[in-house]
């Protein structure tokens, strides 16, 4: 989200700069819970620092320049559903938000961290939680695939699910 805040070469600018950069995304995430889709809570923060930017040289005590625009955002989520209610049942569904760059990493780190604990089982456990939760195949097909009974492949899941939980566990 890219923000301009027109405040003037002052302390004041230097002052909402650290304040975006601190509180911005906290904003934006609050502003999700009232408003369909990222652009339009994007949009609503950077309203609200654009009001702040306006009467800064009003506000007495800068610690509750936090509060003032947790206000302002969710007063214009407020005023963007209302208007938004009357065409509501008009448009489109939101399309679903990209996810972030930081969210693919995450989601990417999580994933080696349960493929390494997982190469680390031992081979029969490993087998078996992948034929049943990755291929999603029951106990039965399970067994079938790799030739072992029904009570054999339910001893390897209970123990690779114990072994992989505790290595995940480990690993954070």
């Amino acid at each position: 989200m890219n923000v301009e805040i027109v405040a003037g070469e002052s302390a004041d600018s230097g002052f909402l700069g650290a304040l975006f950069a601190s509180e911005g995304a906290a904003l934006v995430h609050m502003a999700r819970w009232y408003v369909d889709d990222k652009t339009a809570a994007e949009d609503l923060v950077q309203e609200a620092f654009i009001r702040l930017a306006r009467h800064v040289h009003r506000l007495r005590d800068r610690s509750k320049a936090t509060a003032y625009l947790r206000r302002t955002v969710i007063n214009l989520a407020r005023d963007h559903n209302r208007r938004g209610f009357v065409s509501f049942r008009h448009r489109p569904p939101a399309q679903p938000d990209e996810p972030s760059t930081e969210e693919v990493a995450g989601d990417r780190a999580a994933r080696a961290e349960v493929i390494a604990a997982l190469r680390a089982l031992p081979m029969r456990q490993r087998e078996c939680l992948t034929l049943h939760y990755y291929y999603d195949l029951g106990i039965a097909a399970t067994a079938a695939a790799l030739g072992l009974s029904e009570n054999s492949v339910k001893t390897h899941l209970r123990r690779g699910r114990k072994s992989l939980a505790m290595a995940l566990e480990d690993a954070r």
